[in-house]
């Protein structure tokens, strides 16, 4: 009995699984109620439970650790993962050290802070950190971390999968990095500062003493660190963003050691990676590039997104996006995606009637997870509870385990007394469509364009910023402006609408294979090895596109012009957009951008988009040949060559527009699955077994009802023609996508009793002796083509059947109502 990873899917006793998973914390439910709640799990689709053990509350005020229950019923963790594998149900464990979830000290006992005060380091100019944010590799703190291992990691090992328990996967500690981001403190213990001394030496060698100040003794290296002085600041963000990245790593490796010598081996271990902030995803970045040493192409490790992005809506729909496929460009060849904490609920966390989601955002979010590729989603809180006292009373107001008081968790589709909440359906909805086409999913990949946008981790490395640098701040400012999806995500959005499927591609790794057309977004600041291989790129007859003001400078803040002396291009002045400018943009070469007609999101407009359009800022370009101008004539786009390659860059704060898809097919790739319809918004994708069974994936997040024309030119879709003639591609004319709906359509889907489904206007609701779809996205009705040999009957009234040569075409004569197939 095993479970291993490979070709980014989770392999469970040989065979790929596609996992929906809820998480229930135990220890903020009365253990009579155990049952029920993961019942009610069960119900709502859930093939897989996950949980926190919160350190916090095992551990006793006197130092020892109740895991058995003795002194709490609800501290008996073994029992609870009984119940689950009991209800048939697989678990993933997370026990720490760190968990977060709310938890005072974000789950470490207040004894181990209270008696190793030397783990906790101070930040810039030696101030006071404002959370617990430890320093990981201290040993005092792996000691105590040891302790908790020994007596939970045995708990976890009696019951792993490959000794017929249900534990699947065990996460080690918890949005690693996170508090060193969000408080801007690099947490500085002597043990750290000594262990990066002896980093900087070996990294920069003979070069070190004309980076920083000989350090005399350890109070003139912490001064050095702590308050750095402008000729090392920029060197110095660099280095410790480098220097934590492999720490967390070695804490990591630790942790792992850890618990195989306290039985726990032989399960994918999980790392959970922070970064969404007030609904923007962009800054997951942060917590990629964090992590990068953690988990990128390491051998049985997997990494899930931690989100909270709210609405499903058009920028939400690009932000879920950037999410996955940003750890796609830096997973191993194995490693699958996850999610780890999948936002599902109302949202109101503050329990203050302030927030209500939309209920078809989980609906939307999964299906456009699962469409690149996503193999274990965990819904959380799938259910609340309630947070019991603290064994020994702190005073802070209310003595419990947790900051939200009472009650936990309110937002979630169980609420904290074990009802189903409003959103209880819309949940167990979207799960049972992603459990019912799991057997494909979890063995399909999806279908790209010969186009990437890149991810450049070490864009993201901001998270530690000195507040009185100015060199610091003037390259991280420049870095979180115009990286990954760019301002206003404006080129990431273009495509994505445009109907390009795509992901993101590592510029960073030697080892990423590049797409003939790279697209990058980026300010001044370019890294040095990133601008070379675009060079490379480029000089081997290769395509850029590129948004951004001409990079000029290195990660560092010193000068490099690599990739803009290789195409000939000079930037000159910038002007900003302000309460006396306006500045404002058009296009030029009307060939270039597909203008003539031209295209705004798939549907063939006027030409609109050759019109002036205001922009946040210009930078003017010398040299190349023109493609976008301001209106008082300066030139800010530019056709540009180096060797045989080609590339088109934008220097301007443009709005999402078609300008970008139209610049992508001029330089030679055009989507493979063509979208038109006037609702900007609506994302198409597919997916593909090895063997060539496929999904097309549909979204449209917005509050427009969608009419679409769908075509698969230029890929090989098996399908069907509508009017039953050619099986060549997927061909859907005049459908319409109702509003804020996502739907699978199968086109060359095997079932179980060896019939294909060759093409379909609707999803499929049911298997068995009767295949049943539901709502179809033709309003003249269903129409569903399947290869079969066995007779078929529909119910009288409710739909036709034509028999030609083995296939079989369903036709329904009430549009709104499920149609039901019956094989045999």
């Amino acid at each position: 009995m095993t479970v291993t990873i490979s070709r980014r899917r989770i392999v469970v006793d040989g065979v790929p699984q596609q996992l929906i998973a809820g998480e229930i914390h135990y220890f903020r439910t009365p253990r009579p109620q155990w049952q029920q709640r993961i019942a009610l799990a069960a119900e709502a689709g859930c093939t897989v439970i996950a949980s926190y053990l919160p350190w916090l509350l095992h551990e006793l005020p006197d130092g020892s650790i109740d895991v058995r229950g003795d002194t709490r019923p609800e501290r008996d963790v073994g029992a609870f993962i009984d119940l689950c594998a009991e209800a048939g149900l697989q678990f993933i464990a997370r026990p720490g050290p760190y968990i977060m979830a709310e938890l005072k000290n974000e789950g470490l006992p207040y004894r181990v802070l209270r008696e190793h005060p030397e783990i906790v380091g101070t930040g810039w100019d030696s101030s006071a950190v404002v959370s617990a944010a430890v320093d990981y590799l201290h040993p005092a703190f792996l000691a105590e971390a040891d302790r908790w291992y020994s007596a939970i990691m045995p708990v976890i090992a009696a019951r792993l999968h490959s000794r017929g328990g249900p534990v699947i996967g065990v996460q080690l500690d918890n949005e690693i990095g996170m508090l060193q981001w969000v408080t801007n403190s690099p947490s500085l213990t002597e043990e750290m500062l000594t262990d990066l001394l002896r980093w900087c030496r070996e990294r920069h060698g003979d070069s070190f003493d004309a980076i920083y100040p000989e350090p005399t003794d350890p109070a003139a290296w912490r001064a050095a660190v702590s308050s750095p002085q402008e000729q090392w600041a920029g060197e110095l963000r660099l280095d410790l963003a480098l220097f934590m990245r492999g720490r967390f790593a070695r804490y990591t490796r630790a942790l792992q050691g850890m618990a195989a010598e306290h039985g726990v081996s032989g399960v994918p271990l999980l790392i959970n990676i922070h970064g969404t902030e007030g609904g923007n995803g962009v800054p997951f970045g942060i917590g990629v590039s964090q992590l990068l040493d953690t988990f990128a192409g390491v051998p049985e490790v997997i990494a899930g997104s931690d989100h909270y992005l709210g609405d499903m809506s058009a920028d939400v729909t690009c932000d879920m996006h950037f999410i996955n496929a940003t750890m796609a460009a830096v997973n191993g060849p194995d490693q699958p995606l996850t999610s780890l904490e999948f936002e599902c609920g109302t949202g109101d966390y503050g329990a203050g009637a302030d927030r209500l989601l939309d209920p078809s955002s989980v609906d939307l979010k999964i299906r456009l997870c699962v469409a690149q590729g996503n193999r274990l989603i965990n819904f959380y809180l799938l259910a609340g509870g309630i947070n019991p006292p603290l064994d020994e009373p702190v005073g802070d107001g209310n003595d419990r385990i947790a900051f939200t008081g009472e009650r936990h968790g309110t937002a979630a589709p169980i609420d904290p007394e074990g009802r189903r909440g409003i959103t209880f359906d819309a949940t167990a909805g979207v799960a049972r469509a992603a459990n019912l086409h799991a057997r494909w999913l979890a063995d399909m990949d999806e279908e790209l364009d010969d186009l990437a946008v890149a991810f450049l981790p070490d864009a993201f490395a901001t998270e530690y910023t000195h507040p009185g640098s100015t060199v610091m701040r003037t390259v991280v400012t420049d870095l979180e402006q115009h990286r990954g999806p760019g301002p206003r995500k404006a080129l990431w959005r273009s495509l994505l609408f445009a109907g390009y499927r795509f992901s993101a591609v590592n510029l960073q790794d030697p080892r990423a294979a590049l797409p003939s057309l790279v697209c990058v977004t980026s300010g001044a600041v370019l890294d040095t090895c990133v601008q070379q291989r675009l060079v490379d790129h480029l000089a081997d007859g290769q395509r850029l596109l590129m948004l951004g003001p001409l990079p000029t400078r290195d990660l560092r803040g010193r000068r490099c012009t690599l990739l803009i002396d290789a195409l000939g291009l000079e930037p000159g002045r910038t002007v900003d957009s302000d309460h006396a400018q306006y500045p404002s943009v058009v296009a030029t070469d009307r060939g270039l951008f597909g203008l003539a007609p031209s295209r705004r999101f798939g549907v063939t407009r006027d030409d609109t988009d050759l019109a002036e359009t205001r922009v946040g800022w210009l930078q003017e370009i010398s040299g190349g040949e023109q493609v976008l101008e301001s209106v008082d004539g300066r030139t800010c786009g530019v056709l540009a060559r180096h060797g045989a390659g080609h590339a088109v860059v934008l220097a301007a704060g443009l709005p999402s527009s078609s300008l970008f898809a139209g610049a992508a097919a001029t330089l030679g790739v055009r989507p493979g699955l063509q979208l038109s319809t006037s609702v900007p918004g609506v994302v198409g994708t597919t997916t593909r077994t090895p063997d060539a069974q496929r999904l097309v994936h549909l979204l449209n997040p917005t509050g427009f009802a969608a009419a679409l024309d769908v075509s698969g030119s230029g890929v090989d879709l098996p399908g069907v023609d509508l009017d039953g003639v050619d099986l060549g591609g997927v061909d859907l004319r005049e459908v319409v996508l109702p509003a804020r709906t996502g739907v699978m359509l199968a086109h060359g889907l095997r079932l179980p009793s060896g019939d294909v489904i060759r093409s379909s206007t609707a999803e499929l609701t049911a298997i068995g002796p009767e295949l049943v779809f539901g709502s179809s996205i033709d309003p003249t009705g269903h129409r569903i083509v399947l290869e079969t040999t066995a007779a078929a009957s529909v119910e009288p009234g409710a739909a036709t059947i034509e028999r030609t040569d083995g296939t079989v075409i369903v036709r329904s004569t009430v549009p709104s109502r499920p149609v039901g197939v019956i094989l045999g």
